[in-house]
């Protein structure tokens, strides 16, 4: 056992390129995370608003015609 005290140095220090490069995957990383749970978020969100609208169809939205009214085919009479 010695008593000597060590250098306050690491010897094995990164290098700047290497940290801006690990940092730039980080923010690639990330990023792409995001956009997955946005994607993710709006597909769902799509999803759950069709099957509210499923729920709360009328007798009405069954005709194929149903939402298309023009005014001239009301009395005609022919």
């Amino acid at each position: 056992m010695s008593m000597e005290v060590e250098s306050g140095t690491p010897t094995e220090e990164t290098p700047v390129e290497e940290k801006q490069g690990s940092s730039a995957l980080w923010v690639i990383t990330w990023f792409s995370v995001g956009m997955a749970v946005a994607a993710l978020g709006i597909f769902v969100g799509a999803e759950l608003r069709s099957r509210y609208r499923f729920k709360k169809r009328t007798p009405y939205d069954f005709y194929s015609n149903s939402g298309e009214q023009q005014a001239g085919e009301f009395g005609v009479g022919i």
